[in-house]
């Protein structure tokens, strides 16, 4: 577990962007096409707005999603359209390489959309896995108290009664979030303050589920100041 603190959400989004950059620049080098999970929110917003095309081959990167709310395909709740605004479209990312979860009215049920999108994971390691985390301490749509903290034999599940709207949603359990090389959590703001320091400190899964998220390879904090404020 490491930690790394940029002074403001500008400086922070800069520095995630460039080093997911690196990273995928990297990873073609060897020959490989990466497979990214992609998070929601303002500082992951942010981050996508900052990435650049640098050497990266976008056309040869497979993105996932986290989690995602339940509603209407375009809409604009949905995490993977604020990544087609924010960039995938800009570098002109194929369809093929865009796994975006079921969304609200494709004739599955919640549960079925779930398992459906768990047909389309990798069953090798992701690369890198974003994760967001909300001021209650919760990553991808996994909540204080929810019964889907602890799943353990499916890979993506339904979440209802979300504590934040939309209150329908799809999300990756830890088992699958935690298969990937690299877990990075980008955190922005002193309303997350508390969250981040019982993640790193004495928090515990059921109060903070960004406790149980972690990198096979590496577990990496990206925080801005005020997200970093009550770390000691």
């Amino acid at each position: 577990m490491s930690v790394e603190v940029l002074p403001d959400p500008d400086s922070l989004a800069g520095a995630i962007a460039t080093r997911m950059t690196n990273l995928l620049e990297l990873i073609q080098r060897d020959g490989r096409r990466p497979s990214v999970v992609l998070t929601g929110g303002t500082i992951a917003i942010a981050t996508y707005e900052a990435l650049e095309a640098g050497a990266v081959d976008w056309s040869e990167v497979d993105f996932y999603w986290g989690d995602e709310r339940f509603v209407p395909a375009g809409h604009s709740d949905r995490n993977d359209q604020q990544a087609r605004d924010s960039f995938l479209t800009r570098f002109g990312v194929p369809s093929e390489r865009i796994h975006s979860m079921p969304s609200h009215g494709c004739d599955l049920s919640t549960a079925a959309a779930a398992d459906e999108y768990a047909t389309t994971l990798p069953r090798e390691p992701f690369d890198l896995v974003l994760l967001g985390v909300g001021p209650d301490g919760h990553v991808a749509s996994l909540f204080p108290g929810f019964p889907q903290l602890h799943e353990s034999e499916r890979r993506v599940v339904e979440v209802f009664d979300s504590p934040k709207p939309p209150p329908v949603r799809i999300s990756m359990t830890f088992p699958t979030l935690n298969n990937s090389a690299r877990v990075w959590f980008l955190v922005s703001g002193e309303g997350k303050a508390e969250a981040v320091a019982r993640a790193l400190g004495d928090g515990t899964l059921e109060d903070t589920p960004a406790t149980g998220a972690h990198g096979i390879d590496e577990s990496l904090w990206l925080l801005d100041a005020a997200a970093a404020k009550d770390l000691s």
